[in-house]
């Protein structure tokens, strides 16, 4: 019986043919260390792939052996110690010895996690599953398209996980047998005339020997057509699938200024680094516009967005006034579907925080889907939260969000953009 062993370098052990089933079965304990991973990154760290490790105690399998109690009937072959009807006595409370394996114990000694290596499409599908932008309206079309994910027969390239066993096992079969059909045809009429010769009185000794050596050499030709080859390998093939959608900008506020602290800066960069990530992941042709503000607001690439060390002050409301500006020239209201999301650490002038009250509340909040504000900060709230604060009251297309650590922020990323009810 010939055996399909994967020894190709990416194997390492693991069952490639099972991979998709193993993750969506543990999905849960890989969500949870894909969302640990996440805190642990640096900012340019966010979209690599990841090593994940699940406890022990979570992939044991369930067993079944008998309880305690009654009278059982064994046989115990090869003992020196009792004849056939002598009785066992029962063996004291505790005193077996358990199936399981701890992680740990008393003595040192213990299981280690079960680790693993994840992609980076697995680990970034992971952490956008179940996301989408909020409140989504077709106005148009012709610019935003979503991907779904679709089978599409088959492939001679591809990824271990996606590899077909049937359909490499048939192209193999289809090979081996092209290769030596004619040689095993061949090796038939042999070995018939040396059955011939050889039950033939006074056959030729000579022919006898040339026909054995010619079936040797023809057994050995057979023999090596390898059972399987990397010709014959076929992998399931997936394929993106352009769903038409709207049209949409997404506007990111940063604040830069002088008390955000370059922690507090990190954590903000590392929440739009996963909002840039899920849009561009999820959406094509999604328009995003930057801004960063101190006392003054400026529209700004993606690199300056992330990398500038620009500061100075807090005055709030002139990214709000940029942002409104900005809409206004490009982004028609009936045309677009608008969304925001803004972080900042809260500290603004005390005479500001009503004007940004004022803007959202009279030109942003009526024209966006949604507007997310997120405060990196571990003071009290100041007066732009309560402000926002009073609004979300107000509005449904308003969400505010507190982060205090960097633990927070991909629960609070998840909670901002989770996938609605229909």
């Amino acid at each position: 019986m010939a055996n399909f062993i994967d020894r190709r370098l990416n194997a390492k052990g693991k069952s490639t043919v099972n991979r998709q089933r193993f993750i969506n079965r543990y999905k849960k304990q890989i969500k949870k260390a894909v969302s640990d991973a996440v805190t642990r990154r640096s900012v340019t760290d966010v979209d690599k792939g990841e090593q994940i490790s699940i406890p022990t105690r979570d992939i044991t399998e369930p067993m079944f052996h008998q309880g305690k109690g009654g009278y059982r009937e064994r046989v115990f072959p090869g003992n020196d110690q009792f004849t056939r009807g002598d009785k066992i006595d029962r063996p004291p409370q505790g005193g077996g010895q358990g199936g399981g394996q701890g992680e740990a114990s008393d003595s040192g000694e213990g299981n280690d996690d079960f680790v693993f290596q994840i992609s980076k499409d697995e680990y970034l599908e992971l952490l956008f599953e179940d996301l989408e932008l909020p409140n989504l309206q077709k106005n148009r079309l012709n610019k935003l398209v979503e991907y779904q994910i679709y089978r599409a027969g088959f492939t001679n390239d591809g990824v271990p996980a996606n590899i077909n066993i049937v359909r490499s096992l048939r192209s193999s079969l289809a090979r081996r047998t092209a290769m030596s059909a004619a040689k095993k045809k061949q090796l038939k009429v042999l070995e018939s005339e040396l059955f011939e010769l050889e039950n033939t009185p006074g056959g030729n000794a000579e022919r006898i020997l040339a026909l054995k050596e010619e079936i040797q050499q023809l057994i050995k030709k057979i023999d090596a057509v390898p059972f399987i080859d990397t010709f014959d390998l076929r992998f399931n093939n997936f394929a993106k699938r352009e769903v038409p959608s709207s049209q949409a900008v997404m506007f990111c506020l940063m604040d830069v200024s002088g008390s955000m602290d370059q922690a507090t800066k990190d954590m903000a960069k590392r929440f739009y680094i996963l909002l840039y990530l899920f849009l561009t992941r999820t959406y094509k042709n999604l328009e995003v516009v930057y801004i960063r503000h101190h006392t003054q607001a400026k529209e700004v690439d993606e690199h300056e967005f992330f990398y500038s060390q620009e500061t100075g002050g807090t005055i709030v409301s002139s990214a709000l006034k940029l942002m409104v500006d900005i809409q206004k020239e490009r982004y028609p209201a009936d045309e677009w579907n608008i969304y925001a999301a803004q972080a900042s650490d809260g500290d603004n002038w005390a005479d500001d925080s009503p004007t940004c009250g004022q803007i959202l509340e009279k030109q942003i909040l009526p024209m966006v889907r949604y507007y997310s504000y997120i405060e990196i900060t571990n003071r009290a709230h100041q007066t732009l939260w309560r402000e926002y604060e009073s609004l979300v009251q107000r509005f449904e297309n308003m969400a505010v969000q507190h982060i205090r650590q960097a633990e927070d922020i991909y629960p609070v990323f998840r909670e901002l953009f989770k996938k609605q009810a229909v």
